[in-house]
């Protein structure tokens, strides 16, 4: 197949992690949107949830039973080729809710297809970060350790992030222009993860034993 000319449409939804519900600004939201737009593209539809507006309880299962809220967003991500996970840093570390998607999608380990492979093999999945401190390369090499362990493909350069200066109080999202070289390396996580998403629509992992 030609990769230059394949439009082969693809769906993503990103779950944006702030520890703060709508309708407050959300540094996350805005990069988890510039990212989307950016997927946009490349031929790529979908939606943004942000995770503090619903009621996903903690644990490790597909559903945690009444009032649950994650599998309705699950079922979101089963339908996406592509996720998003958009995340603030606190202390140095993603978000709890961020490690609380994370819990959640770690039921997928015991999920799989009719040849034994995970639900989610064949998804690609892409990280965004912001903060005021350093720790942008922990926080993402966190999630994409995490994400790949729950089935999850990561194309190279799969993470855009900001970091503001240390002991500074200036968001993302107050800033007056996107720097440049955080939109271009939203461009580049959104032109590999499409690529990506496309190999893996067109030719499925091989059967796991």
């Amino acid at each position: 197949m030609d990769t230059t000319t394949d439009t082969t449409p693809l769906r993503a939804v990103a779950l944006v992690c702030s520890l703060s519900p709508s309708p407050k600004e959300s540094s996350s939201q805005l990069l988890a949107e510039q990212t989307m737009a950016a997927l946009s593209d490349h031929g790529v539809t979908g939606k943004v949830i942000r995770i503090a507006d619903h009621d996903v309880k903690p644990g490790v299962e597909v559903d945690m039973g009444e009032g649950d809220a994650w599998p309705e967003i699950r079922d979101t991500i089963m339908n996406c080729d592509i996720l998003v996970l958009s995340t603030p840093i606190w202390l140095g570390h993603a978000s709890s809710i961020a490690q609380r998607v994370l819990e959640r999608l770690d039921a997928e380990l015991g999920e799989s297809d009719d040849e034994g492979r995970m639900l989610t093999y064949g998804k690609t999945a892409a990280v965004c970060v912001v903060g005021n401190e350093d720790g942008a390369h922990h926080v993402s090499a966190e999630l994409f350790q995490g994400l790949n362990d729950v089935g999850f493909s990561l194309a190279p350069n799969a993470v855009t992030y900001w970091v503001g200066e240390a002991m500074h109080r200036t968001d993302y999202q107050d800033l007056d222009k996107t720097p440049e070289k955080t939109a271009a390396t939203t461009r580049t996580l959104a032109a590999n993860t499409a690529h990506l998403a496309r190999r893996l629509k067109a030719a499925a992992y091989p059967p796991s034993s």
